[in-house]
């Protein structure tokens, strides 16, 4: 399984906005991923509710997973997303 530790760059956390940001950027990967809080159960990163449930805060660790082909890219893409709090997808998702 590939995986990616990651602090969250968005001051604001994973809320509103950035979850959109970051939902769609897991969605254009194609790539089915999970996304946890280092001490929490998984969810699906592609999934609004679940990304907002887990109530993740800017500076927390999150930890980004997937087992299918081509994850080692996208998750590199996330990490970079999450780790930068980019306010819009980059060309590169």
């Amino acid at each position: 399984m590939a995986e990616r530790r990651v602090n969250v760059g968005w001051t604001e956390g994973l809320h509103a906005r950035p979850a959109s940001i970051f939902v769609r950027a897991t969605t254009a990967s194609g790539v089915p991923v999970t996304i946890a809080k280092a001490d929490g159960n998984p969810v699906n990163a592609a999934s609004m509710l679940a990304v907002l449930g887990l109530g993740a805060q800017g500076g927390e660790e999150i930890i980004l997973a997937s087992e299918a082909e081509g994850a080692e890219v996208a998750l590199d893409r996330l990490a970079k997303l999450v780790a930068e709090g980019l306010e819009e997808l980059p060309e590169t998702v």
